[in-house]
């Protein structure tokens, strides 16, 4: 939607004034080297550290796997019933115990279905590069869909080099041709945010999976396994965390230990990453000191309710009606997170579609009641970032006609473009009269 003539945007500035005037919370202090908090509605970063330092993401790399699952499902690429072909060198990977795998065999039969929950549950390295072969034919091309999609959805400061974010040298001379045998995948904390944000925004039902704590791979086989979620902060883990149900955790030599998390609370879901904490068990604490700055401190405020008017604007002109002027308000609730006891004024902000306006700046009847002229948005007194640029926009509601506009008849037309013509004459006149005396 284009932006409003000069002229026509209105702002409203209100200050959001806490009860009591409480002190503004202070933001976590973490002990990792990289982290992010991020509104997973809008985008909208609520803490960052060092968030675009390019760190190896190790198997929080799956999160892009996963999300290339999802897309082939979604358009038909693949399905959940496939059978999947297991190659020589996913058996041999699978069978190396000191990485987290389940066992796969060349005369069993494995779904998509199977795979993905091993990879999603337990991290199972071995499944996600079947995987990858099945859906692209070899992990190489696979790889090569990885960094497209990456590039695609706006992520930047990243490296794709394998599908499950091992180090190259741990596949044993299997790593994927055009790669380098001590390579690793990299990426910062922001473009892991940024995929968490494109793949719970795009494929919610991962979450489904994700949230999985414990499941039984090839339960009644002989390789059967007991696959426990390494997300531990799910609901009867040892970190347990009200709302968590997502997403991924990662731990290479390299790497060190990190986490991209996702929770939901009273209608409010965060993202969070941390990146090289110094063990297992602390990427979890820290994960918890993020979310709870986020549940804890930051609370959604309404800027406008729904048919409520944005002072300046009640009205917008019209042409050619029955009436030269009809009333216009929000179409929906517009409310933002806002951090407590922070007196950031928030101002709504209106703008009409330029298609819908003549050279005077008046919309043309006729228009039925509720049709959509335009949009309120949000203006931030202090500075307010985002994932990506084009997020801001997210933060918007329509502006809609409050009643019909019916169209003037032929003769009320004619009398105005008369009595318009008329004026016009006689204004010149007038300014002729003036301009001599």
């Amino acid at each position: 939607m284009k932006w409003i003539k000069s002229g026509l945007i209105a702002t409203l500035s209100f200050s959001f004034l806490m009860m009591g005037s409480p002190v503004k919370a202070a933001a976590p202090d973490l002990e990792a080297e990289a982290a992010i908090l991020v509104e997973a509605e809008t985008g909208k970063i609520l803490y960052d550290e060092n968030i675009d330092v390019i760190l190896p993401p190790a198997s929080m790399t799956k999160i892009m796997t996963e999300y290339l699952v999802h897309e082939a499902i979604d358009e038909g690429e693949i399905s959940w019933e496939d059978e999947v072909h297991i190659s020589d060198a996913v058996r041999q990977l699978s069978l190396d115990t000191s990485l987290s795998n389940v066992p796969l065999r060349q005369d069993e039969v494995y779904t998509v279905k199977e795979l993905y929950e091993a990879m999603a549950i337990y991290s199972a390295n071995a499944a996600t590069v079947a995987l990858a072969e099945h859906i692209a034919g070899s992990e190489a091309n696979f790889v090569e869909r990885m960094n497209a999609k990456a590039e695609e959805i706006g992520m930047e400061d990243y490296k794709f080099v394998n599908s499950s974010g091992l180090n190259n040298q741990s596949m044993k001379g299997h790593h994927p041709e055009g790669t380098g045998a001590d390579e690793e995948n990299m990426m910062s904390a922001r473009a892991t945010a940024i995929l968490a944000y494109h793949l719970l925004n795009e494929y919610p039902e991962v979450l489904d999976t994700a949230s999985i704590r414990t499941k039984t791979f090839k339960e009644g086989t002989e390789d059967y396994i007991e696959m426990e979620n390494w997300n531990w902060m799910l609901p009867g883990s040892v970190f347990e965390y009200e709302g968590v149900d997502g997403l991924k955790t990662g731990y290479t030599d390299l790497a060190g230990n990190a986490f991209t998390s996702t929770a939901e609370r009273d209608g409010l879901r965060l993202i969070s990453v941390v990146m090289r904490t110094e063990s297992r068990e602390a990427r979890f604490r820290e994960t918890a000191k993020l979310l709870d700055y986020g549940f804890n401190d930051f609370e959604y405020v309404n800027v406008i309710e729904k048919g409520e008017s944005v002072k300046g604007h009640e009205t917008i002109p019209v042409s050619k009606g029955k009436v030269d002027e009809v009333s216009v308000s929000a179409g929906e609730d517009l409310s933002v997170l806002l951090e407590k006891g922070n007196e950031e004024g928030v101002s709504p902000v209106v703008t009409i579609n330029e298609d819908l306006l003549n050279e005077d700046g008046e919309i043309e009847a006729p228009m039925e009641e509720g049709e959509v002229i335009g949009t309120i948005g949000v203006a931030y007194e202090e500075d307010v970032s985002y994932l990506q640029k084009e997020l801001e926009a997210v933060h918007h509601v329509p502006l809609v006609l409050d009643e019909p506009v019916e169209k003037a008849g032929w003769f009320s037309l004619t009398i105005r473009s008369i009595g318009s013509f008329f004026g016009s004459v006689w204004d010149q006149a007038a300014n002729f009269v003036k301009g001599i005396f």
